[in-house]
């Protein structure tokens, strides 16, 4: 676990990259949801149903078109209050652990070259 405070973050190695699990992060947005849902949730939900509904016309409309703008705008406006506007931080020496650990996995690895009809390996 290259980070582990304020959240937790997991690097794995995949193939053709990595994974950054974000899940105890994600875990403190959904209780923040579920906070303001108890709070006022017929408010929340009015707003997340109007987000997707400008989503919807985004789709339809395009990335430049006013449904688009007022979609990023709403979202922006909820990131702000349930989730730190979506920024995750990571302080001191969690920085060059989880820079260590990226690297460590984006390293090119030497890959054999391709082997011509017949010759030997």
């Amino acid at each position: 676990m290259p980070v582990d405070g304020p959240f937790r973050i997991y690097v794995d190695a995949l193939p053709t990259g990595a994974t950054l699990d974000l899940s105890h992060y994600l875990t403190s947005v959904l209780l923040n949801l579920a906070s303001a849902a108890e709070e006022d949730g017929k408010g929340l939900l009015a707003e997340l149903v109007h987000i997707a509904q400008c989503a919807r016309q985004a789709a339809a409309q395009g990335p430049d078109s006013h449904a688009a703008h007022e979609r990023d705008e709403r979202v922006a406006d909820l990131l702000k209050e349930v989730a730190d506007d979506g920024r995750v931080p990571v302080y001191g020496a969690q920085v060059l652990r989880l820079a260590d650990r990226l690297l460590s996995i984006g390293a090119l690895k030497s890959v054999p070259a391709p082997r011509r009809g017949g010759e030997a390996a």
